[in-house]
């Protein structure tokens, strides 16, 4: 049986949470086949551009809100759990979402 440290963490999320990570997702999703079709039919550079553009603002605002609802949740309940080491997992991937 695996120690405690070694076992894979989880996030319970209500019903409504994963409905509206779940759209978020499901909007990104549409809008990269748009971005692949507008290649496959040799549509203007710049207009490629610009929705390549809206999908990354899409993917930013779906990594912020899963990144607030970690930071109020799983974060906030470690540290008064005295699991000190959440911090610098958060630093970790804050550092990654910046690049």
């Amino acid at each position: 049986m695996p120690c405690e440290h070694c076992k894979p963490k989880k996030t319970e999320r209500t019903g409504e949470e994963k409905k509206k990570l779940i759209n978020r997702l499901s909007r990104l999703e549409g809008q990269i086949r748009g971005i692949r079709t507008m290649v496959e039919n040799d549509a203007y550079c710049v207009d490629i551009l610009t929705q390549s553009a809206a999908a990354k603002s899409a993917f930013n605002a779906f990594n912020k809100e899963l990144l607030r609802r970690h930071i109020e949740g799983c974060v906030t309940r470690d540290i008064k759990a005295g699991d000190d080491e959440v911090v610098g997992e958060l630093m970790d991937i804050i550092a990654k979402l910046m690049k």
